[in-house]
Order: C-alpha cells, then sequence, then structure tokens
C-alpha cells in the first residue's frame, strides 16, 4: 500500500449513520467518485444504496465519474431537495 489517502468528511444522515463525522481513507492509485461510493458501501452497509449519494471534491460538487486524488478532502451527503 502506498500510504495516501483522503480526508472524508460526512455529513447529517451520512453522519449519524456511520456514526462519526470524518475519516482518513486510503487510496490506491487513480479512483472516481464512484468507486468511493461502491467502497463506502462495502464498509458501511447501512448507506445503501450509496450510490445516491453526492460528492463534493476539495468543495466542489462532482460527478460520480470525477477523479479522487491522493490527499483530496471528499464530502459525502444524501441528496437535496428544494421546493
Amino acid at each position: 500500500m502506498s500510504g495516501a489517502t483522503i480526508n472524508l468528511l460526512y455529513f447529517a444522515r451520512v453522519a449519524e449513520l456511520v456514526g462519526k463525522r470524518s475519516e482518513t481513507w486510503p487510496v490506491e492509485g487513480d479512483s472516481t467518485g464512484a468507486q468511493l461510493l461502491a467502497a463506502l458501501g462495502e464498509r458501511y452497509p447501512q448507506l445503501a444504496p450509496a450510490a445516491r449519494l453526492k460528492l463534493a471534491i476539495n468543495q466542489t460538487h462532482a460527478k460520480p465519474s470525477a477523479p479522487i486524488r491522493a490527499g483530496d478532502e471528499v464530502a459525502v451527503f444524501e441528496p437535496v431537495t428544494g421546493g
């Protein structure tokens, strides 16, 4: 393992479900938001379906296809609806 990591931040219901507000997550090479969501779903089955969750990478909303690199800050949150 390379020792490379990202900083995950959890908000609202996601934080409640995983029982923490943040954690350091190891990354291997290049990955995408979709791969991260799949890994989160494996580690935290209570998030299912994890693919519905939204991401912000370095404080910018990101699509699941967005690349995630070592050192990134990734926020994970529920989809928000407005009226």
